[in-house]
């Protein structure tokens, strides 16, 4: 039976496309095998056990921008990470190893192509990090959400695909009732989903705070994802009379339901969230990180705006854009609807089969 590592994580951004390809695997056969491969005290060590997976931990760290003597580190902690990779591949013996991205898709792609193992990456953004690129050397395949991407990668290897995504947030349009119900929001007033990625956003969540009051004052309810370190410090800064408009929350786990909700949606511009936004059909602003690798999330937001398919605000002029356009779409109707109508052209339901498909294509040749 075929056997399958799957390596990468830190963030959301790479875990949930994870699983989702983990999912899709044992759905082609409940047999297959999947170990995963993670980056110790990151999030994956707790979500990929929950997702119903093991996962084998290794002591792998990133280099820091600013001047630390955690870097003097970093060359250490490699090495005990390739040895452990050589181990873990040794003893599980896969058909195939996957890289979704993250600290640890490092070491155990580089050990699994030293020693003959076929490997596929999926790369989630429109401009590949430094790890991917030289990964992608010695790939067998490279799955891919944006066109153009043998700009970086051998044209050869290169599938595009799009990025896993969960396949509960297909069909959900008329989920709405449904929606308003689970979180207790009101069906005559328009609701703003706002979603700073899976630790929360501070730039927005503050943004979100000061505005509070204006966005009660002009009957919007917002559902609002702070991220579980910033969710006291939020909910300590609203007014009592906001209780019944802003709805904080620390994580949402029924995202199908958040964004079947949502009139607008207001998110960072990571590669699984504009995926899952393609799909969701919804009219949306972007505020892209700035505190991310070479400024991918930018680029990725600016390829939907590029074609009229979102919206985009600069973290540092969150405050007060964000209110000004959210209360622009919310009140334009025509303008909402074209939002969405041209960012659901951007969506690819297929992805996850497709780079399952790509997977077998590896073994069978």
């Amino acid at each position: 039976m075929p056997r399958f590592i799957i390596s990468g994580g830190g963030t959301g951004g790479h875990i949930f496309p994870a699983i989702a390809i983990a999912n899709a695997l044992k759905e082609r056969d409940p047999q297959n095998e999947i170990l995963f491969v993670g980056a110790e005290g990151r999030m994956e060590m707790q979500r990929i056990p929950d997702a119903g997976y093991e996962i084998i931990g290794l002591d792998i760290v990133g280099i820091q921008r600013r001047l630390t003597w955690k870097n003097l580190l970093v060359p250490f902690k490699l090495i005990k990470s390739l040895l452990k990779a050589r181990k873990v591949i040794k003893k599980f013996n896969p058909d195939v190893a996957i890289g979704v991205g993250g600290y640890a898709s490092g070491p155990l792609l580089r050990v699994a192509s030293w020693m003959g193992i076929p490997t596929l990456i999926q790369e989630q953004n429109s401009y590949p990090g430094i790890t991917n690129r030289l990964l992608a050397k010695k790939a067998h395949s490279i799955c891919v959400a944006y066109a153009g991407m043998d700009r970086f990668f051998d044209g050869s290897k290169v599938k595009l695909t799009g990025n896993p995504v969960r396949s509960s947030l297909i069909g959900i349009d008329d989920r709405k009732g449904e929606a308003l119900e689970y979180f207790k929001l009101r069906s005559e007033h328009p609701v703003v989903l706002i979603i700073g990625g899976s630790l929360g956003a501070r730039s927005i969540n503050h943004a979100i705070s000061k505005a509070a009051d204006e966005y009660c004052q002009a009957g919007i309810q917002v559902l609002w994802q702070t991220g579980k370190i910033y969710y006291e410090e939020m909910v300590e800064k609203l007014s009592e009379e906001s209780g019944e408009w802003i709805h904080p929350v620390r994580f949402i786990d029924r995202m199908d339901l958040a964004y079947a909700a949502a009139d607008v949606v207001v998110s960072r511009a990571g590669a699984l969230s504009i995926s899952e936004l393609c799909l969701v059909g919804k009219a949306v602003i972007l505020v892209p990180s700035p505190n991310v690798s070479e400024d991918h999330q930018t680029k990725n937001a600016q390829a939907l705006v590029d074609n009229a398919a979102a919206e985009l605000v600069k973290d540092h002029e969150v405050t007060p854009k964000l209110l000004e356009l959210t209360k622009d779409l919310v009140e334009n109707e025509p303008k909402r609807k074209a939002l969405a109508s041209s960012i659901l052209r951007h969506a690819r339901p297929q992805a996850t089969q497709d780079i399952v498909s790509e997977v077998y294509r590896i073994i069978s040749s």
